[in-house]
């Protein structure tokens, strides 16, 4: 991961390649296998090694005031090059540039441990997420997300009894807390209950207008309308379109997503 000095310009990344290693099994009789298993006992195991491309020169320049949302179908490769931006992933080959701090939400229930209290827990969420907060933001910040939380004396009763919607409530409502440079986002608003659903979108919604720039991964276009500003399509590994967002939810519904 790379810094870079154009002011305006949050994200940049330039022949990206991400190429995952696979083995390909195949059906055989019990006398090939027996035959091949006595002349290479490896290759009993696996057949042909193959390579799955999945990002095939990548190219993406995101700038500052940019919400972008990002469309595809599964397998697309959209997390994956989430997580690549997030420094989760390796490139195979390729550059990614980073100008300022950022934040990427794909689990909102990473470290977090079942046994202590959702109080204790938001603590922890909050150490992980916002590492170069002083004690006394720190403290602000967990006070106003517990409140919005609204979970009122389950704060104080152990995580492993809370409901999936209740998780969500409290996971939410600690990561949407505070914004970064660039904030990265996959498929944030699920588990999260019918009730509590409308009021942490807004929240969320405010999050990605206060942050400098925002990659966006949902499956739901009413939500990409909501919250971006532009769309990329991403099909075989190739952005194939990037711009208005209308167009690109009527080019990405066209080819039957």
């Amino acid at each position: 991961m790379n810094s870079i000095s154009v002011s305006d310009t949050v994200l940049k990344i330039e022949k990206l390649n991400i190429v995952f290693n696979s083995y390909v099994y195949r059906r055989e009789t019990i006398r090939d296998r027996f035959v091949r298993a006595v002349g290479s006992p490896l290759s009993s195991l696996r057949s042909n090694k193959n390579q799955l491309h999945v990002l095939k020169d990548f190219n993406l320049e995101v700038k500052k005031g940019e919400r972008l949302g990002i469309l595809g179908h599964n397998g697309s490769g959209k997390t994956t090059l989430c997580r690549c931006i997030a420094g989760m992933l390796i490139p195979s080959t390729g550059r990614i540039s980073v100008n300022g701090t950022r934040r990427s939400i794909f689990n909102t229930t990473i470290g977090i441990i079942p046994e202590l209290t959702g109080r204790e827990n938001a603590y922890l969420l909050s150490v992980l997420m916002f590492p170069e907060l002083e004690n006394d933001e720190r403290n602000d910040l967990l006070e106003e997300a517990l409140e919005f939380s609204e979970l009122g004396d389950f704060l104080d009763t152990p995580y492993m009894h809370y409901s999936k919607g209740m998780q969500a409530r409290l996971c939410l409502s600690v990561i949407s807390s505070n914004e970064c440079d660039l904030l990265i986002l996959d498929e944030v608003f699920d588990g999260a209950d019918m009730f509590f659903q409308e009021k942490i979108a807004k929240r969320v919604l405010n999050l990605i207008k206060n942050s400098g720039a925002v990659v966006f991964v949902s499956h739901n276009l009413e939500q990409i309308r909501t919250a971006c500003n532009q769309v990329m399509v991403i099909d075989g590994g190739n952005a194939w379109f990037k711009g208005d967002v209308e167009e690109g939810i009527k080019l990405y519904t066209s080819r039957g997503h």
